[in-house]
């Protein structure tokens, strides 16, 4: 019994090491910002999510299905830039899409350099001093866009290791991971040019909207109406921008929804946003579905 008990131990904590696959990402260090206290995760009781915040390191979590259809996508998790939303709009997305073939890579790109709680410091900020946030995010903002388009760099160059298609690597972000994802919109070159962009309730505030590139890829716009933070506005506006320039692009703004609703089950049609990115997927022949493989 002894010995059973000590296998099945041994058997979970292989299986742990295995689901944690961690990339360092090729970056270029800051000279103008300076993380002290190392990154942090944890459980987060403002935003009721775990969190990571601190990070100064980029680095991406790899997540492959049982049967790999050739798409990949490169998750950036939104939180003012002051933290990762890192399960909601990350690792449970994640997990999602390998239900559909799709692999999957967790961004944790640089973010603000903060304390001992990086959402206590934002929700601070926010509430007694707002300007404080955009100078703090403006520094280091070029940095996390770098990281997102040397990830698209590192999935292309380590294409066949990953079992992926390099000509279906898309890019999805989250708030400020949206814009992340713009940021890598508007500044790719040919090597790490996404295949497709997915901005969710993208915060344009940070990343305004731009003329799209001449050879912009495909894009899928997701947001609220009721965003509390007024990014409907902007979703709108980068729809239109690719739609007047001809390129392929889609939206959905859904009436109710609010903002960081993610992976989180609120009962609203918005529940239902990653199913509709399939779709569309599959509809652009960005994805392969299960069984036409």
């Amino acid at each position: 019994m002894k010995k059973a008990f000590v296998v099945l131990i041994t058997m979970s904590i292989v299986n742990l090491t295995v689901a944690q696959e961690i990339v360092k990402i090729p970056h270029e260090k800051s000279t103008t910002s300076v993380w002290e206290g190392g990154e942090k995760e944890y459980f987060s009781d403002i935003w009721q999510n775990e969190v990571v915040t601190n990070v100064s390191v980029p680095t991406m979590e790899v997540f492959r299905p049982q049967t790999p259809n050739g798409t990949s996508v490169i998750v950036a998790p939104g939180g003012g830039l002051y933290a990762l939303s890192i399960k909601s709009e990350g690792t449970d997305v994640a997990k999602w899409l390998n239900q559909k073939g799709i692999t999957a890579f967790v961004l944790k790109y640089r973010l603000v350099p903060t304390g001992a709680d990086g959402v206590k410091e934002i929700t601070e900020e926010g509430t007694t001093n707002p300007a404080r946030i955009v100078e703090r995010v403006a520094p280091v903002l070029p940095f996390s866009v770098a990281d997102g388009l040397s990830s698209v760099a590192h999935v292309r160059e380590n294409a066949s290791k990953y079992g992926v298609d390099p000509k279906k690597i898309g890019f999805m972000g989250f708030s400020a991971g949206g814009a992340v994802t713009m940021g890598v919109a508007y500044n790719y070159k040919a090597t790490n040019r996404p295949d497709f962009l997915v901005p969710v309730y993208p915060w344009t505030d940070a990343m305004p909207v731009q003329e799209a590139p001449s050879d912009a890829p495909p894009m899928l716009v997701i947001c609220a109406s009721d965003d509390p933070l007024g990014l409907a506005k902007g979703s709108i506006q980068l729809y239109s921008s690719w739609l007047q320039a001809g390129k392929v692009v889609g939206l959905h703004m859904y009436s109710k929804g609010g903002h960081g609703f993610g992976m989180k089950p609120q009962d609203l049609p918005s529940d239902n946003w990653i199913s509709r990115f399939y779709d569309w997927s599959v509809a652009e022949g960005i994805t392969v579905p299960k069984g036409a493989q």
